[in-house]
């Protein structure tokens, strides 16, 4: 079984956006788009609920999402920045019924519940192969997506630990799929 890798090309994270995006599958569009931008497992992000995002009262997405990790029990807060709140509305807005208490991922096949992670896998699985992504994709490297982007913006390893809530430095590390090609092009930077 091979590692999940993240999205190191900007590019191939337009293109999958684009390919649920220009089928007007706004619903997978918006999975990719939250886990792209909040780190979060797909356990976690398949759990989440329209209250712990949306505020019914003020008729606006919350700022920030506060959740319990399934696999750690940490409790974690993770803000909405604009991409996610636009994937979101945009979704939102297909929807023949909204209820607070409904699973945003919820399953199209009528029952009260989030679509399963095999489910969130396939969806990932199809739009990669048509795109001719060659790298092993799945549910994870969403997440570490967000770390590796994050860390090559210049965001410190140690931010990523805590977000991640990761143990220790060496599974962050590990997280962020730093092969030779970061390194080739942080030598090729360094001109003194």
């Amino acid at each position: 079984m091979s590692t999940s890798q993240p999205l190191k090309n900007k590019e191939d994270i337009q293109r999958l956006k684009d390919y649920f995006y220009n089928k007007m599958e706004y619903r997978n569009y918006a999975l990719i788009t939250v886990g792209l931008n909040t780190a979060l497992r797909i356990s976690d992000i398949l759990s989440m609920k329209w209250e712990d995002v949306y505020n019914v009262e003020k008729q606006d997405f919350y700022t920030h999402v506060y959740l319990t990790e399934q696999k750690t029990q940490k409790d974690t807060i993770i803000f909405l920045n604009q991409s996610v709140k636009s994937a979101l509305q945009l979704y939102r807005k297909t929807l023949h019924s909204f209820h607070q208490e409904d699973y945003i991922f919820h399953s199209r096949k009528g029952e009260q519940k989030p679509i399963s992670r095999v489910q969130a896998f396939r969806i990932i699985k199809k739009a990669v192969d048509a795109l001719g992504i060659e790298e092993h994709i799945s549910c994870h490297s969403l997440r570490k997506t967000f770390g590796y982007q994050a860390w090559k913006e210049g965001t410190e390893p140690a931010l990523l630990m805590t977000i991640f809530n990761h143990s220790s430095y060496a599974i962050t590390k590990r997280y962020l799929c730093i092969d030779q090609d970061d390194k080739d092009q942080l030598f090729s930077k360094i001109n003194l």
